[in-house]
């Protein structure tokens, strides 16, 4: 397996305990998001090293930057249609322009000037934002909120195949963690190495709605 791992023990304490905050695996010239398929997609993906076959660009498709998210939103790659969990690595630059672009998916009256007018933004935009609670191990909601992306039209077709650097099927990976989170053997869970992911933009940041502490 490609991903960094770590103790998820000696990761959570490092973790901010609330607040807004991207979490994810990164490193100078990529970044690791999430995404779960059923096998006729995640396969196929996983073998080519990038979206194709039944994938639809039609679609809006979502992408999660935290890995335990993918976990509880997967069910730890159990739940139906979404047996396949892959860990797609992606360009950085293509990360912080997907950032760049998003809309939330609900009005934020600080960040919009009307609903009318975050109705015609978010209309108009190919990026969808939600801030989600994180959970930890268990699937127990945190204070601490996650992020996840919706991609489609443009966007999504350069990040199907141009933004894409390579991708690893994480499915037994997955199982196997799970078997510690199932015996509350957490000393024993590890997990994808994540930190916050800083974006330098501040207008961005901003927009985003992270937060600084």
């Amino acid at each position: 397996m490609r991903l960094i791992v770590e103790p998820y023990l000696n990761q959570s304490t490092q973790w901010p305990a609330s607040g807004r905050h991207i979490l994810a695996q990164y490193d100078e010239e990529s970044v690791i998001i999430y995404q779960a398929y059923r096998p006729g997609i995640g396969h196929f993906a996983a073998r080519h090293g990038y979206f194709g076959g039944d994938f639809l660009l039609s679609r809006m498709s979502w992408i999660k930057p935290g890995f335990l998210w993918m976990m509880y939103r997967s069910q730890w790659s159990s739940s139906p249609d979404q047996e396949v969990v892959l860990a797609i690595r992606i360009r950085r630059s293509a990360f912080d322009e997907i950032l760049s672009q998003a809309v939330h998916s609900s009005y934020i009256e600080e960040v919009y000037k009307s609903s009318a007018a975050w109705k015609q933004t978010l209309a108009a935009s190919a990026v969808r934002l939600q801030w989600d609670p994180d959970h930890d191990p268990k699937g127990n909601k945190l204070e601490r909120r996650a992020l996840q992306l919706g991609l489609r039209g443009e966007v999504l077709a350069k990040y199907s195949r141009e933004w894409i650097i390579d991708i690893e099927d994480i499915s037994e990976f997955a199982h196997q963690q799970y078997q510690h989170v199932r015996a509350n053997d957490y000393p024993s869970l590890i997990i994808p190495l994540e930190k916050v992911y800083p974006v330098h933009d501040s207008q961005v940041a901003a927009h985003l709605g992270i937060s600084t502490v």
